[in-house]
């Protein structure tokens, strides 16, 4: 809703409106575009009057008669490409969209360009747009792309980092949420784990809010925001957890459909990229290897399958593909046999009686042609998305991996030694076995003694493993066992249904053939499981010394115990250092 107000020069787009949108160029940076490409498509774009969208820092033609809206990061070269663009005369107007606030200096270089090149009328909006950052999904968001490694688990736990450093690290998170804030239109309450990365950002947080509220001119939060209609009634309760509290999830091999596309597959911002393997025909001797060709997909909101099986067991996804083709070539089949039956020639009465019957018949058959070709457009997607998959985890046998980490994490009766897995040379490719080996690690009350260890590491570097995260965890745990406890995850374990026999039998796409056909457990994972306590006001000791902060409170007592005694309605998750889509998966199957 934010960016098409932005698109429409920052007035709420007038629905039914049957004059032609304004023409108009867009011009963003990488971080504008990343922000914008997951939300509105070409099509779109183009329906809201956008012709051209280009790169700040390309090379642009003066396009004179047209307004050009700006969507990119204040920083000082992209104030000097567009004090450039002032001084070259290249558009009609300009309306200039800063992704996160421009500063009061930053601002005044634009006001003394579009001076000098008399350029100042055609300067026609500046607006802070506080979009910085990225939707995925209804809901599901992250920082940035871009710059994601500044912001990740390891910048913020690297044992040499500086103040100065984890100060910027810390401004650049709360900046982003700030803006999500913002957009949302509602101040949350602020709930985190203390003594972590996460209380340094409710802090900055807590106090950054406080301060724009206190700013009643300028308050960003006033009523005629956009999302003033969306929590009217009761605040969010934003939840801030320390990705430390569970270091095994984000390790963990997978099972779901959206969490192993982005595992073992190039995934970024709902797109994936897929090299097609051109099939095992051999090229001629001597004759230049083929080509692959490189593929890519967007799995969007607006992909019906993919909304309703992202969070499906991957099995399940498998069948459900060649369901969803079988009723496919049927309908297909139905639109031939009418047109073969249409052009029936002669008299005779039954063609004649048919003929009446089915002219209705197919006109319906062509009116759902468009629906057709657009579902056969996803089945192909997936089909290809879903083999890409399956082969991955047939060559490194990762439903073996997941059922087995599953079983650590569990503190299940394992069935075959953690050295056989590691020394296996068919299972997995070495940073599988190291992914196994940490949640091991991770999970066990007791530190495998020396002599084992020396074994497990030997092993370890004989297949081909580089040891440089053990030894992190190694002194991660050791720091964090006096903090706590080990984190517990409940104690249900897949439950295999035999192999897929019934669906493989029938000619599928799929050769599932030794691939276990897992189902899930739902057990809360320990973010969910901090969420439901904070959001039902269970008492637990794992959540009871979080601290609590309103930012709408005059500055009182900053303590734990929470003023509002209801359960929450709404909440936001977000880990400092990073979630992940099992997670995602868990918090939406708990709210289900």
């Amino acid at each position: 809703v934010a960016l098409k107000r932005m698109l429409n020069f920052n007035v709420p787009p007038v629905k039914n409106s049957t004059g032609e949108p304004v023409w108009k160029v867009l011009i963003y940076d990488r971080f504008g575009q990343d922000i914008i490409s997951p939300l509105l498509s070409v099509k779109e774009l183009r329906d809201m009057g956008i012709t051209l969208h280009l790169l700040l820092h390309s090379d642009r033609d003066a396009i004179p008669d047209v307004p050009a809206v700006y969507f990119v990061m204040p920083t000082e070269e992209n104030i000097d490409r567009m004090c450039q663009d002032l001084r070259n005369q290249l558009y009609e107007s300009y309306y200039l969209n800063f992704i996160s606030a421009i500063s009061r200096s930053k601002l005044e270089d634009i006001a003394n360009a579009a001076i000098g090149a008399n350029a100042v009328t055609q300067v026609a909006k500046v607006f802070d747009q506080y979009l910085n950052f990225i939707t995925l999904e209804d809901d599901m968001f992250v920082l940035c792309n871009q710059n994601k490694e500044l912001v990740s688990y390891r910048a913020i736990n690297r044992p040499d980092i500086t103040d100065t450093e984890m100060e910027t690290i810390m401004d650049t998170i709360v900046d982003s949420l700030f803006c999500f804030f913002v957009t949302l239109g509602a101040i949350p309450i602020i709930r985190c784990s203390r003594g972590t990365a996460a209380e340094m950002v409710a802090v900055k947080l807590d106090k950054k809010l406080r301060e724009n509220l206190r700013d009643a001119r300028n308050s960003l939060f006033t009523g005629d925001t956009l999302g003033a209609g969306q929590f009217s009634f009761q605040r969010p309760l934003l939840v801030l957890v320390d990705r430390n509290i569970d270091l095994a999830t984000p390790l963990h091999h997978t099972w779901t459909y959206q969490a192993l596309v982005h595992d073992v597959l190039d995934f970024h911002l709902n797109r994936v990229n897929l090299e097609e393997s051109t099939g095992m025909e051999s090229s001629p001797a001597g004759a230049r290897p083929k080509k692959k060709n490189k593929k890519s997909y967007d799995l969007t909101a607006s992909d019906k399958f993919w909304q309703k099986h992202k969070g499906s067991p991957f099995p399940e996804v498998a069948e459900s593909v060649q369901q969803e083709l079988e009723s496919y070539r049927a309908q297909e089949d139905e639109v031939k046999r009418l047109k073969s039956i249409m052009g029936i020639e002669g008299e005779d009465e039954g063609a004649i009686s048919m003929l009446s019957d089915n002219t209705a018949k197919l006109t319906s058959a062509v009116s759902s042609l468009p629906e057709l070709l657009e579902k056969k457009r996803l089945i192909d997607l997936h089909t290809n998305v879903a083999t890409a998959v399956l082969e991955h985890i047939k060559s490194r046998k990762l439903d073996v991996y997941f059922e087995y980490e599953e079983k650590i994490m569990s503190k299940s009766t394992l069935d075959k030694s953690l050295l056989d897995m590691i020394s296996d040379p068919d299972a997995g490719t070495p940073e599988d076995k190291m992914r196994l080996f940490l949640i091991y690690y991770i999970s066990s009350a007791q530190a495998p003694s020396e002599i084992d260890l020396e074994q497990y590491k030997k092993a370890l570097t004989d297949a081909g493993c580089n040891l440089a995260p053990l030894s992190y965890i190694k002194q991660w745990k050791a720091f964090t066992k006096m903090a706590s406890a080990p984190t517990s995850y409940g104690n249900t374990t897949p439950k295999p249904l035999g192999l897929f026999s019934r669906v493989m039998n029938t000619g599928s796409q799929f050769v599932m053939e030794g691939v276990k056909n897992l189902v899930l457990k739902q057990q809360n994972l320990p973010v969910t499981r901090i969420l439901d306590n904070l959001m039902e006001m269970k008492s637990n000791p794992e959540t009871d010394d979080y601290r609590y902060f309103d930012p709408k409170m005059l500055r009182g007592s900053d303590s734990s115990v929470p003023r509002n005694k209801n359960p929450f309605q709404e909440a936001i998750v977000f880990v400092v250092g990073g979630g992940n889509y099992i997670e995602y998966q868990n918090l939406i199957d708990y709210i289900k």
